[in-house]
């Protein structure tokens, strides 16, 4: 049997329940509480999962549950090309040339009515007034131009001239001419564009193509020379000649182009027009095939089968019966995992901190999970695996395993997984839980990481050959899905399979990385120490293990023996010697501060306690254990050692100051009353591990051993049943968890390791006694 308390009989569950009305228990289920509600959120857990992921092989066709539409891109496309071939093109005009081209007629009219004679009129500026093709004899050009020096003789002739021809040209100077669109019909309307005037986009006007064309802008200018003619100067006989000689000028100059493409404003009408299009969409009506069964979801399936998913709608009933389903499973969870820690492990729930450090640990680990869940990761065994690496650390496997499968069930249920993902995920992570055992040096995670990886690896290629789907390395899944569409399912489903198991492995041998750079954080966190740590702080160049020695060179020495004799006895019993032998270094350090009041530090000088009252001794005596707690937490030593040093005398009696304050009593009262004990003891706590009883025990027998005039070993042997029993009579090992068997087994390696010690030795004929 156990010395500490026995767990509760099912008959005081009662009084358990009864308990949760005080404030304590209510603060802890409301922590839960808060911990189920994020949870509930992260997970959305109001609707079922999705789940499909890329490369997932359907064994089945999927058909649509409701209508719904999805995107036709192709439709789509089409639309938007259909807008820009249909977007009017915008034209700047610039009607500068057309307005040299009217200064340069008026300058050659003037120069051929200045000549006297048909004889001086310059010949070159006279032709560009004749057709192209002469049809006319030389008699007849000197009537042409007798004909055209009289109708322009006078100035007012000439003014009302320019003014004909200017009401001629008046609509090309507004809206311009173009000799061809400088645009395709890809590009735009070939109907009509959109002129503006230079600079002033503001006014841009809509325009027929063939009204703004310079060769139907020729053609059109005699008829409309000959009617300006007609309305201002020239009798109606004479209109049809003049008006045929300026468009013979007209045409032997061209007229010139004024329009120019304006880019940037049809770019800007384009993105108007591609604005106004809407997407164009497909409706899938219930009972439609979305994807065939035996074949890997590409991206484009998954798109799919998520809209219909999304396109679902959801009751509110159904979303609160989703909802407290999964709260459910919350609360089945919490009560599973809440016995087993009440039972096995009681004080994380008595402690606040670690209660809420856990539960804090286990959202994370839940969001995580979800994000790296994502399709084109797949990578939620990395936060799994370093969850049960960091339980394990700070609590046990058994705590670890038990924590670590729950949560990959809130998991997968969260995320649709399968059961067969589930077995993937919990053989990660309990091979990576199974190997880390102690870890003395940081090459052991990276070790750990690579063992659990190829159990992870080999599990997804069991698993995945069983389930006849490939799990895992998502992002290659595409184009083995099309190679599997084109006829080599069956060579790219292995292919896939090698991938998906081995990008298990992989994420478990980054956890392994990872958690060896974590670790530093996760003994902060939980405040526990491996063997890593400890080590480090058993180094004997610790700043406190060097005043110790300096200034308590006896107490020094006394705690190596302990260290020594008190890890081989905690090694006997399966608890963690290197813990021990590490807080036997520190458990006396308060005696630095007054060190010549302990007699393994005193000399030639005898004892200062002659001098004091028993009471006054007693003092001094105990406050070794508040000096060395504060002296710990201003070097900032880890919470476990202070517990050595203020548990490792527990609330026993100092009996050699109560005995002598009972006897100075006695002599002065009569008759004596008993002497009140509880001045004289230790202010505690009791040990509370079995590795804190094991320091206590070997602490009191190495110091008592030094008492014996002959250490033999029966003597040895009987000193230390006589103090185990009175530590046991006096309840010391009530609440460190030590049964009477480990008791009996600690009793007997202090034994041999203290008869190691004080060993005898042979003496030589010749050897004079000390």
């Amino acid at each position: 049997m156990r010395v500490s308390a026995l767990p509760l009989p099912p008959g005081q569950w009662v009084t358990l329940l009864r308990r949760l009305r005080h404030g304590d228990a209510l603060l802890r289920l409301g922590l839960c509480l808060l911990a189920a509600v994020v949870l509930w959120a992260v997970t959305g857990a109001w609707s079922p999962p999705f789940p499909y992921r890329t490369g997932h092989v359907p064994p089945r066709d999927l058909v649509a549950r409701v209508k719904f539409k999805v995107p036709d891109p192709e439709q789509t496309r089409l639309q938007r090309r259909q807008a820009v071939t249909g977007t009017i093109c915008v034209y700047e005009h610039d009607k500068k040339a057309l307005v040299d081209l009217q200064r340069q007629l008026k300058a050659d009219v003037f120069e051929v009515t200045q000549a006297a004679s048909f004889e001086q009129v310059p010949t070159a500026t006279w032709r560009r007034f004749l057709p192209l093709v002469p049809e006319h004899s030389t008699a007849d050009e000197e009537q042409y131009f007798q004909d055209f020096r009289t109708a322009l003789a006078e100035d007012m002739q000439l003014a009302q001239l320019e003014d004909a021809v200017r009401r001629a040209l008046e609509p090309h100077e507004r809206y311009g001419l173009l000799d061809r669109l400088s645009h395709t019909a890809d590009e735009g309307d070939q109907a009509a564009i959109v002129v503006h005037p230079l600079g002033n986009e503001a006014l841009g006007e809509r325009m027929e193509v063939p009204k703004v064309r310079i060769s139907e802008a020729a053609a059109q200018l005699p008829q409309r020379l000959e009617a300006e003619l007609r309305a201002v100067m020239v009798p109606d006989a004479k209109a049809p000649q003049l008006a045929q000689l300026l468009d013979n000028w007209f045409r032997s100059r061209g007229l010139p182009v004024t329009l120019r493409w304006n880019r940037p404003a049809t770019q800007r009408a384009y993105e108007l027009a591609l604005a106004a299009v809407p997407e164009a969409t497909y409706e899938f009506q219930e009972g439609e095939r979305l994807v065939d069964g035996g074949v890997p979801l590409l991206d484009k399936d998954l798109e799919l089968l998520r809209r219909e998913y999304l396109a679902i709608e959801r009751h509110p009933l159904q979303m609160i019966q989703h909802s407290l389903a999964d709260l459910g499973m919350f609360v089945a969870l919490y009560i599973l995992c809440g016995c087993y820690i009440y039972y096995h492990n009681r004080q994380v729930i008595e402690d606040l901190r670690r209660l809420s450090t856990l539960l804090g640990l286990v959202v994370a680990t839940v969001i995580l999970a979800v994000i790296a869940a994502r399709d084109n990761w797949r990578a939620e065994v990395i936060p799994l695996v370093l969850f049960g690496m960091a339980v394990t650390v700070a609590y046990h496997r058994e705590m670890a395993l038990l924590l670590t499968a729950s949560v990959a069930l809130v998991v997968c249920l969260s995320l649709g997984e399968s059961l067969a993902q589930f077995v993937i995920l919990m053989a990660s992570v309990s091979s990576a839980v199974m190997l880390l055992g102690r870890i003395r040096s940081r090459t052991r995670l990276i070790f750990v990481g690579l063992g659990a990886g190829a159990a992870a690896t080999l599990t997804a290629l069991g698993v995945g050959t069983l389930a006849g789907q490939p799990y895992g390395a998502s992002d290659m899944s595409e184009w083995l899905a099309v190679g599997a569409n084109s006829g080599v399912g069956s060579l790219n489903f292995g292919l896939r399979l090698v991938l998906g198991a081995a990008w298990y492995g992989v994420c478990v041998v980054l956890a392994g990385f990872l958690m060896a750079g974590l670790l530093p954080f996760v003994e902060r966190l939980f405040d526990v120490q491996t063997d890593l740590s400890l080590l480090e702080l058993g180094d004997a160049a610790h700043p406190l293990l060097q005043e110790l020695a300096r200034r308590a060179p006896g107490t020094y020495n006394h705690s190596i023996n302990v260290a020594s004799i008190g890890e081989a006895a905690a090694e006997a019993i399966g608890a963690n010697g290197l813990l021990v032998r590490v807080g036997a270094y520190f458990h006396d350090i308060g005696k630095m501060l007054k060190p010549g009041y302990f007699v393994e530090n005193q000399g030639s000088d005898g004892s200062r306690h002659e001098s004091l009252l028993p009471a006054m001794s007693t003092l001094v005596i105990i406050a070794h254990v508040k000096d060395g707690a504060d002296l710990a937490r201003q070097h900032h030593l880890p919470q476990s050692l202070i517990d050595f040093i203020q548990q490792h005398h527990g609330t026993t009696l100092v009996e050699y100051f109560y005995r002598q304050a009972a006897a100075r009593q006695s002599a002065e009262q009569e008759p004596a009353a008993p002497l009140d004990e509880t001045p004289f003891r230790y202010p505690g706590p009791k040990p509370q591990t079995r590795e804190a009883g094991v320091l206590m025990l070997a602490d009191a027998v190495e110091s008592a051993c030094r008492t014996l005039t002959d250490p033999a070993p029966a003597r040895i042997e009987s000193l230390v049943d006589d103090i185990a029993m009175k530590r046991l009579m006096d309840g010391q090992f009530d609440e460190c968890g030590l049964t009477l068997k480990e008791l009996q087994t600690v009793e007997e390696s202090l034994v041999k390791s203290l008869t190691s010690v004080y060993h005898g030795r042979v003496k030589y004929p010749s050897q004079q006694t000390a």
